[in-house]
């Protein structure tokens, strides 16, 4: 993913080299991510440094790595209690800070560019100094300091992954009532568009009487565009020197009355 992502899009140097050193924890984060809907054009914030939201409270514990991970103090979401819920980082050859914590809803993420030594109880270090700086960067361009770049999905306006939207919501009488009326004149407009006037009298559609009802049903399964969304599609093919040499050869006649080479029979 990050090699197709990387061949888009403006990057600082050294991704392509990192992604040959990645680990398993940085592997399984970002195998998390696209299992919860992130696609290739996504990824360019992920890596840029986008705040990410993902409505799954697991992921909070499972991004949490023996021998890797520490407890990390952050600005982000001050509403949940940080004593029962640390934020949590963890160095990377492609993450290199990657800092997660629990939502009210689920768990967020972020990737920056500086490892900080915040929450380690020393003094203030060098890579401490540079966080600060990464942080004047963030205040001029309202833009988050990532690894590999700036991106403009803050906390503010974060990256939603898997929202939970299927809510039953229910409606008034009359207003359930007006939508039925109007998806049955939207399905009979369908009737007599599809096939002749004839034809859709003689075979009518199943009689549903709650088509409204039927809103609300959603999708087996992850439904979405896919992990490459919109993205380019890049086509690479390996020449045949074989093919090449017989595309390459002349229409001679070989026999009388055979058909010249290459023609058709």
């Amino acid at each position: 993913m990050i090699e197709i992502t990387a061949r888009a899009g403006a990057y600082r140097k050294g991704l392509v080299t990192a992604v040959g050193r990645l680990s398993p924890e940085e592997a399984a984060i970002l195998a998390d991510l696209e299992r919860n809907g992130l696609q290739v054009p996504q990824l360019h914030d992920v890596l840029c440094g986008g705040h990410v939201l993902v409505d799954d409270p697991q992921l909070y514990e499972d991004w949490r790595f023996a021998g890797q991970s520490r407890p990390r103090l952050s600005s982000h979401h001050r509403d949940i209690d940080k004593t029962l819920y640390p934020d949590i980082g963890m160095r990377g050859q492609v993450v290199r800070e990657k800092l997660h914590g629990r939502t009210a809803q689920g768990t967020w993420v972020q990737l920056e560019k500086t490892p900080a030594a915040f929450g380690e109880r020393r003094l203030p270090g060098l890579n401490d100094v540079r966080h600060l700086m990464d942080y004047v960067v963030y205040r001029i361009t309202r833009s988050n300091v990532g690894p590999w770049g700036l991106s403009r999905m803050t906390e503010r306006r974060p990256m939603y992954l898997s929202p939970v939207l299927a809510l039953p919501t229910p409606l008034t009488p009359p207003v359930a009532r007006s939508l039925t009326r109007a998806l049955h004149r939207i399905e009979a407009d369908d009737d007599v568009t599809a096939v002749s006037k004839d034809l859709a009298v003689r075979f009518p559609p199943p009689d549903r009487p709650d088509l409204a009802g039927e809103l609300g049903r959603s999708l087996s399964g992850r439904a979405g565009r896919g992990l490459f969304g919109n993205s380019d599609v890049w086509v690479t093919q390996t020449p045949s020197p074989s093919a090449a040499a017989v595309l390459g050869e002349g229409s001679e006649p070989s026999e009388a009355g055979a058909w010249p080479r290459g023609g058709a029979a």
